[in-house]
């Protein structure tokens, strides 16, 4: 199947295929039809597998093509709900390039920026709006929203947003929401307690689930290299002298970890950059940016902050920290891989971890493959704290009343790559 048999608007098709886009991906092709025709949908397929366009080209279309309702005043007719600002401005890149010769503007609204222009573009009613929860409710009750007129509502990441416990402001904007509406509920997994919540805001939708909702994608390669804590860092600098991972994205379960992992990147010169919610947006902008450009070769991130990574290329993911959650490992490992390229993800699994990775293999119906890294001597053994860097060593310290905050040491860390 192309593009051009799924009905989209033509001038939607051409910047379609000006992005170099040909056949649609299986979720696009088996989505796009039933929201076309108007229906609720339901979309479940693994991260990275165009689930953003397969929610943009219909909606752009049937904006171009039905007009507001009559007696509706003008004002947003499309939202789009999303946990984290990377994944809001990932999606408003992507309407941008898909409506590029279509006559309608795109906001986003986000906490970490000026509420100014947000609030200008609520206020006026911009067609298109992509938001985070938390700020958009605090808005909306400042009185800035025009959601009258709206007929399209998407929450993208559906399973992330009520995970980190945005159901109760969900809740609160879809009932100032009219109630004659298209709604779309996209997410790579959705449980069957999430499954049930999200039957109050969807109206007879349809389904669409592309392969098993708890695989990861088919095309990664996952290996799990069982080594000690004390020896993740050097296991990963010895990794990274394969110059096969020459784009590759550390996760870390903890801001302060990312930034301790980093800094030792550095230190031993390669390129790195972090992303997490300590960072100001332009730094966070900044980091994703100069990953995509190659300006750095590791990009250390949260979970929560690389939900909106889409970036093609990715080589590798390493799991630093192994997930708690079999879900946050399939959302991770889904970062490369995407769109039928291929891509490694590498856990490291410390003695502590192994019943998680019993509970992940629960979950994903199969084993993932032990590996041993060639060359690399596990028998290693902790540093004594006396020949510790003495910010190690002041780390392994209680906190005493005066001790600096995680907040300061992070000012004081500053990799040259992701300012």
């Amino acid at each position: 199947m192309s593009f051009s048999a799924l009905g989209l608007d033509p001038r939607i098709l051409k910047a379609v295929q000006e992005a170099g886009y040909t056949e649609p991906t299986p979720i696009q092709a088996s989505a796009i039809p039933p929201v076309l025709e108007g229906h609720d949908l339901i979309g479940i397929a693994q991260t990275g597998t165009g689930k953003t366009a397969a929610f943009t080209l219909p909606i752009l279309t049937r904006l171009m093509g039905t007009p507001p309702a009559p007696g509706r005043p003008p004002g947003t007719r499309a939202l789009v709900l999303a946990p984290t600002r990377e994944l809001a401005v990932q999606i408003e890149d992507n309407i941008r390039i898909y409506g590029k010769n279509l006559p309608l503007r795109t906001a986003t609204v986000f906490g970490g920026v000026g509420e100014g222009p947000q609030k200008s573009a609520l206020r006026a009613g911009c067609p298109i709006i992509i938001a985070c929860p938390g700020r958009l409710l605090d808005l909306m009750g400042q009185g800035f929203a025009n959601f009258a007129g709206l007929q399209h509502l998407v929450l993208d990441e559906a399973d992330r947003m009520l995970d980190m416990g945005f159901l109760p402001s969900i809740r609160k904007i879809i009932r100032a929401l009219p109630r004659q509406r298209q709604t779309l509920l996209f997410s790579a997994t959705l449980s069957a307690e999430i499954e049930q919540l999200t039957r109050e805001f969807l109206n007879q939708p349809r389904k669409v689930q592309i392969g098993r909702r708890s695989n990861p994608a088919e095309t990664v390669t996952q290996l799990v290299y069982e080594v000690p804590a004390h020896l993740k860092s050097a296991l990963l600098l010895h990794l990274l002298r394969d110059p096969g991972l020459n784009m590759v994205l550390v996760f870390s379960r903890m801001k302060h970890g990312a930034d301790r992992i980093a800094r030792r990147l550095e230190q031993s010169g390669i390129p790195t950059a972090t992303l997490h919610s300590n960072r100001s947006q332009n730094q966070r902008l900044r980091a994703l940016a100069d990953f995509k450009s190659g300006a750095v070769r590791v990009l250390v991130a949260t979970d929560i902050a690389a939900r909106g990574i889409d970036v093609d290329g990715i080589s590798h993911v390493v799991n630093y920290d192994f997930p708690m959650h079999p879900e946050d490992y399939v959302h991770r490992i889904g970062r490369t891989g995407r769109a039928h390229a291929v891509g490694d993800a590498v856990s490291f699994v410390a003695p502590e971890d192994q019943e998680d990775l019993r509970r992940l293999e629960r979950f994903i119906g199969r084993g993932i493959v032990r590996k041993r890294a060639e060359g690399f001597d596990y028998s290693q053994r902790p540093q004594p704290a006396a020949d510790r860097p003495r910010e190690a060593q002041h780390r392994s310290q209680p906190r005493g009343p005066q001790a600096p905050s995680g907040r300061n040491q992070f000012r004081r860390f500053r990799p040259r790559h992701s300012r």
